[in-house]
């Protein structure tokens, strides 16, 4: 199987209102966000690629129009905006998109990530 993957960073905020009063995700906050896609292919095509890159272009259009510089509860709709939450929707949107998509992964900091894998 090949892999590739690709980085894309955007900045965002969002409240988790459901946590304990004094959690600091109860609280509006912020953070740069990494999105990391990635795509597998058991082939290659003609040109030796699993996917041209370039091609991922739209979703970094998406990511930039939607996301960037927004309340994330806003744009999804709901409350639950977490990390995980964010990795299976961004999953699914690239995934109709690519059918190559295998996984996507979301940083909120350096530190840590959740990841969506059906």
């Amino acid at each position: 199987m090949f892999r590739i993957a690709k980085r894309f960073e955007f900045s965002a905020s969002h409240v988790l209102p459901m946590l304990p009063e004094g959690h600091p995700c109860a609280r509006l906050h912020g953070h740069n966000y990494a999105v990391e896609v990635e795509l597998a292919s058991p082939t290659l095509d003609a040109v030796g690629f699993v996917r041209d890159y370039r091609e991922l272009g739209v979703f970094k259009a998406y990511l930039d129009d939607t996301f960037d510089h927004r309340h994330l509860n806003d744009v999804l709709g709901h409350d639950r905006v977490t990390a995980e939450v964010l990795a299976q929707h961004l999953f699914e949107w690239a995934r109709a998109r690519f059918p190559e998509v295998s996984a996507v992964r979301v940083s909120e900091t350096p530190k840590t990530w959740a990841e969506y894998r059906p």
